[in-house]
This record gives C-alpha cells, structure tokens and sequence, in this order.
C-alpha cells in the first residue's frame, strides 16, 4: 500500500504541469493558479488562512502573493479593525480570469474520473478527503517546528 503517495503525487505533479502550461497564457506561472481561485472564492481572505488552505510554508505564499498583486492579479486591503490585517480580494483582472481556471479544473477533474460510477466517484472522494484529513495533523505538527517520529 506504500505506492498511493506516490500515484497521488504523480497525479498533482501531472495536472500542476498541465494548469502551468496551459494558464500560461493568463500570464500566471508555477501554480498560482490555485492562489486565485482560493481568493476569488473567499474574497478577504488573510494569508494565514491562505496558507491553510493551500497547505504552503509562508515564504512561498509571500512570494507568490507578491507576484499576483505586481501582476494585478489581486490586491491588499487593511482590516477596518484592525489595520496590521491584510485582506486579500481579487482585482478585476483576477476575477476575469477565475471562470478559465475552474473550466480547466472541471475538465481535468472528468478526465480523470472517466469510467468511473458515481458511487466510485463519491467513494474516491470520501477516501481522499480521509487521507487529506490524516496528513493535515501531521502538516500542522510540522509546521510549528515539530519533527515527526518515524
């Protein structure tokens, strides 16, 4: 059983290079994609909770962040209350471009389950998100400086 890791990362990586290639022509490059579609669907959104959803480290967020917001892509509001707070929104431009990238992520997502039944559908769903759910513990043990035992 120690090979679904590795069939689920070969899977990411394939559909990461794919959205790369071909969101190239947004002008977005290596996986912001997935920043945008994030903060075109929860508009204000902070970085902290970003990360959380994307499961990045904070240096990389910073710098993707950074790029889209030079990019036009998105921009940075302060919090009313709290003017330390940074509210993420996605610009125009951002929100233009947010229908293209869920159309690719639809197709991906039937080519993938092609031949499946929904009850496999559904089933493959529930089993992922119980993986997801495992590492999440693991994912957040180590990133407030903790190593894991092995």
């Amino acid at each position: 059983m120690k090979e679904i890791l590795r069939e689920i990362g070969m899977i990411a990586r394939a559909l990461d290079s794919i959205s790369n290639l071909e969101f190239k022509e947004l002008n977005l490059s290596k996986g912001q994609y997935v920043y945008i579609v994030r903060i075109c669907e929860n508009p204000g959104i902070i970085q902290e909770q970003l990360i959380d959803l994307i499961k990045v480290d904070r240096s990389t967020a910073t710098r993707v962040l950074q790029k889209l917001e030079s990019g036009g892509f998105i921009e940075k509001r302060p919090d009313d209350l709290n003017k330390k707070i940074k509210k993420i929104f996605p610009t125009a431009k951002g929100n233009s471009i947010y229908p293209s990238i869920i159309k690719e992520h639809a197709y991906s997502n039937d080519v993938a389950l092609t031949g499946f039944s929904e009850t496999e559908k559904h089933e493959v769903f529930e089993y992922l998100y119980r993986i997801r759910t495992n590492i999440e513990k693991d994912w957040e043990y180590v990133k407030k400086g903790n190593k894991r035992d092995y």
